[in-house]
């Protein structure tokens, strides 16, 4: 109790509850004569994760609890947990069992030895390690998404791709603000905003599968992914959620074109009918996408949630909409028959309007 806390192991979970006493006793054999402590970072899992750990950090000191209400996000969940420990090292490890604990004290070793190294990689890509019992489609997958974070990182890190990882703890706080805390891949995220390179080795392992739980990947987490990389990228010229908001606005404009087009060209309805009945489809459109990837970490869930927020959604946009659908009527008369001209102008005005009132009414940030 009297010695100084060697390390803390960042866990994020969601819906691990079965895995929670698992990975403790684990962490208790891996580390015995360590001083550490294990942080869990839960987004309010409704099986009740939170609460097991609660459970084991009744007569476990060694064992924290947080609780995220209303945020979700790997990376976000990582660095609340890094920011919340006073060791001086903190490792990150997955709630599933799938990253072999028993390196820790490896990892660890490494970092007390040379004071120049600044992270340790837990890493199934170099001589030693695996990844365990995966079938082709993932180690294709998996060597694709390498591919894309070695283009943007600093450094030939052979596994870019890990999420199980030690690192001296004034480097993620001294990051922390510049981080972009977008997808689920911290590590990558931490290497591309340090200014100067951080000094690193990689510890091989192998990576287990899945014994209890689902798993969280999906093609919403791979679409995340991606956004990751270009914020890393691009980033600094065009910040990504405006990116992303634009680009669905592009999907809905397109969207709306073709609803027009039926309407309007196909079944003789007129303009200005076709133009109110394009609009409300493709705001409704770009409501349900934007919730699903722009604002994933603050996703509205549940009937009521989705409801409520899509009547916010168009109300906050109803400035945007009117001056959308009147000045496209203005201009189509005015030009006489040039429709497609006259639509678009009028869904451009208002776009800029709805993205400023949607990110804070809606989703509650700007």
């Amino acid at each position: 109790m009297n010695r100084p806390l060697e390390l803390a192991i960042v866990i994020p979970t969601f819906n691990e509850v079965r895995n929670v006493p698992v990975l403790v006793a684990k962490l208790d054999a891996a580390l015995a004569g360590r001083n550490w402590e294990a942080i869990f970072v839960d987004d309010d899992s409704p099986d009740g994760t939170a609460d097991a750990a609660r459970v084991i950090a009744r007569t476990d000191h060694r064992v924290r609890v947080v609780q995220r209400i209303g945020r979700r996000g790997l990376s976000t969940a990582c660095i609340e947990g890094m920011c919340a420990t006073a060791a001086p090292c903190v490792a990150v490890i997955d709630g599933d069992l799938q990253h072999d604990e028993t390196i820790l004290p490896k990892m660890l070793d490494a970092l007390d030895q040379d004071e120049t190294l600044d992270l340790v990689v837990g890493s199934r890509f170099v001589a030693g390690g695996g990844t365990g019992d995966w079938d082709h489609d993932r180690v294709a997958k998996s060597a694709f998404a390498t591919r894309l974070a070695r283009g943007v990182l600093k450094a030939d890190l052979n596994d870019p791709m890990s999420g199980f990882f030690m690192i001296r703890t004034a480097i993620v706080r001294r990051l922390t603000h510049h981080l972009s805390a977008i997808g689920f891949k911290i590590l990558l995220d931490i290497m591309t905003t340090s200014p100067e390179p951080l000094k690193f080795v990689e510890i091989p392992y192998t990576f287990r599968l899945r014994t209890e739980g689902e798993s969280k990947l999906d093609h919403v987490v791979a679409m995340e992914y991606l956004i990751a990389l270009y914020d890393r990228m691009f980033g600094h010229v065009v910040p990504v959620r405006f990116a992303m908001f634009s680009a669905i606005g592009l999907l809905g404009l397109g969207l709306h074109m073709a609803v027009l087009t039926v309407l309007f060209k196909g079944f003789g309805v007129a303009f200005l009918t076709g133009q109110i009945v394009a609009t409300a489809v493709a705001l409704t459109f770009n409501f349900f996408l934007n919730n699903a990837l722009t604002y994933r970490e603050l996703r509205l869930k549940g009937a009521r949630a989705l409801f409520g927020g899509w009547v916010s959604f168009a109300l906050v946009c109803s400035v945007g909409a009117i001056a959308n659908v009147g000045i496209a009527h203005f201009l189509h008369d005015v030009q006489s028959g040039e429709w497609a001209v006259s639509a678009m102008i009028g869904v451009l005005v208002g776009a800029v309007w709805n993205y400023a009132l949607s990110s804070r009414f809606v989703w509650g940030r700007y």
